[in-house]
């Protein structure tokens, strides 16, 4: 059996053990750092960038999107004096840092950790930062606020060397939500909102979904486990899940180390058996099994302006152009979350922000602020829907760039489809990882490159029809290698006959009956 080079790595040191050395490995600085050390970095969300060599990406967790004003300015600071001035907001609710040296990052960690913030844990075989909609606690659209029971999962993982050492990444949400804001489809674990007749009384809680994933050979749903958790429970169960991932997953190839290749290598029964017998001998119960799920059909993003449930008190969400903010906007974003709300902001799946608790009679004048130019709360129905991934700027494994061309193909778009377009969800990946969550996107965008007259282009693969929710379902591949500057075009004729398209249904196995043509024939096709 192949072992597995990070395998080797975590077998030789924890990548916590790395924290107490941080001093001595920042002053050694980057020319003396081992190759073996670069990835346990990872393990302190450090992250070298090998498109910028010597410089470091550094992500910062926030479970739930959850940042209060004098984080956000700790954030800004830091990215102004040590870093490169950009922000990006990830898919998974977290912050980004650009262009960090080693030299910096003692200095990083104690400046988050006066501000109650931390990098553990955020890269590599670990529990990820957790995703919980935005407006839990404040939206009427839930069934119960799930941040509670994130926070309690969090605190039984974050610097626990129990939750270490996972074959691969581990993804979770918690939502109480009931109008598909999170992507619950695409996590290796995922809590949604359900309620249960227990002892002749109505219980809200979760329903368990397991084994989604977005990347690693393509989009898997999560499978249903027919388990229903009370609240009281569910980090516990979250916890028994991960351990489990811990004992059976796979460790040999690490294209094929998600929990998902587990649960289809196993069934979902005897998955759930596994489950049972640790949940018994640990705390002498039976798993329930799964209640009535509750969510609706509708999917929102909470942009604009929304009634909480709070009396008089509304949250307004503000797009954020791809993720992606300056150090100045994010200080002028905290000043706007005190002088208009309570001080708070919830970052978003889709990349964007919310000032929350913003009192009716504040409304007006919040929505004239000149910030609200840059990241507008009713953004046009094309930029709405856009999300990207980091593309190749900073990542090693992106084959395009994303950012940039998106926003400018959108803004093209905007321009021919001025009448036509409604709300349509673009989402890119700059490779098949799936970071921008493209496989669940109404039109979806993963980098590749094509070869025009023997000249290597930028270029996308085109899914269509990806959805969230109940019925969720990865988008169908319908175009292959198209030059981005082609897009324009080619995306103006899909949003216009998109309905049409999304009813074709496609031979996917016919390429593979394909096996020879004779070379007359190919002349002739």
């Amino acid at each position: 059996m192949v072992i597995d080079i990070i395998e080797k790595i975590k077998a030789e040191k924890d990548g916590l053990a790395l924290l107490p050395e941080i001093e001595n490995i920042a002053g050694n600085g980057y020319a003396n750092l081992s190759p073996e050390d670069v990835e346990r970095l990872k393990w302190l969300g450090v992250f070298l960038r090998k498109k910028t060599p010597g410089f470091f990406m550094l992500r910062v967790r926030l479970t739930g999107g959850r940042a209060i004003a004098g984080q956000l300015r700790a954030l800004a600071q830091i990215s102004a004096k040590l870093g490169n001035g950009i922000l990006d907001v990830t898919t998974r609710q977290q912050i980004e840092l650009r262009a960090i040296k080693i030299e910096s990052v003692p200095q990083i960690f104690e400046s988050l950790k006066t501000v109650g913030l931390t990098c553990l844990q955020t890269g590599m075989d670990n529990v990820r930062g957790i995703n919980v909609c935005p407006l839990s606690g404040l939206t009427p659209h839930e069934l119960l606020d799930a941040f509670p029971f994130a926070v309690d999962f969090t605190k039984m993982f974050l610097g626990n060397g129990e939750f270490t050492n996972l074959p691969r990444k581990f993804n979770v949400a918690f939502t109480g939500c009931l109008e598909n804001c999170i992507n619950l489809e695409s996590q290796d674990l995922a809590l949604s909102p359900a309620i249960k007749q227990i002892d002749g009384i109505m219980v809200k809680g979760f329903n368990v979904l397991a084994g989604g994933k977005m990347g690693s050979g393509g989009f898997r749903a999560a499978s249903a486990l027919d388990i229903f958790v009370p609240p009281e429970e569910a980090a516990r169960l979250a916890a028994e899940i991960a351990l489990i991932f811990r004992d059976h997953g796979f460790r040999n190839a690490r294209s094929q180390c998600r929990l998902a290749f587990l649960l289809e290598a196993w069934g979902v029964t005897k998955f759930r058996a596994e489950l049972e017998s640790r949940w018994f001998a640990r705390y002498g119960k039976r798993l329930l099994v799964a209640g009535e799920d509750k969510r609706q059909e509708k999917e929102t993003d909470h942009l604009g302006v929304s009634p909480q449930q709070q009396t008089g008190q509304f949250a307004v969400g503000l797009y954020i152009p791809v993720g992606r903010m300056q150090a100045m906007q994010l200080h002028r974003l905290a000043a706007l979350s005190e002088t208009y709300g309570s001080g708070e902001v919830r970052f978003t799946e889709q990349q964007n922000v919310i000032i929350v608790n913003v009192a009716e009679a504040k409304l007006e004048t919040l929505l004239r602020e000149p910030l609200l130019a840059e990241l507008p709360s009713f953004p046009s129905p094309l930029f709405r829907g856009l999300v990207s991934c980091v593309g190749i700027d900073y990542c090693n494994l992106a084959v395009i760039e994303t950012k940039k061309i998106s926003i400018e193909i959108t803004n093209e778009l905007d321009k021919r489809l001025v009448k036509e377009a409604k709300d349509v969800s673009m989402r890119w990946s700059g490779c098949p990882a799936g970071c921008g969550n493209h496989f669940t996107a109404d039109i979806g965008l993963q980098g590749t490159k094509a070869s025009v007259a023997d000249k290597i282009v930028p270029a996308a693969h085109i899914f269509l029809g990806g959805k969230v929710g109940k019925d969720a379902r990865a988008g169908q591949l319908i175009l292959e290698a198209v030059p981005v500057a082609m897009l324009p075009d080619v995306l103006e004729t899909i949003i216009r006959h998109r309905g049409l398209l999304e009813k074709v249904r496609r031979d996917v196995e016919a390429r593979r009956r394909v096996i020879m043509l004779p070379g007359e024939m190919e002349e002739n096709l």
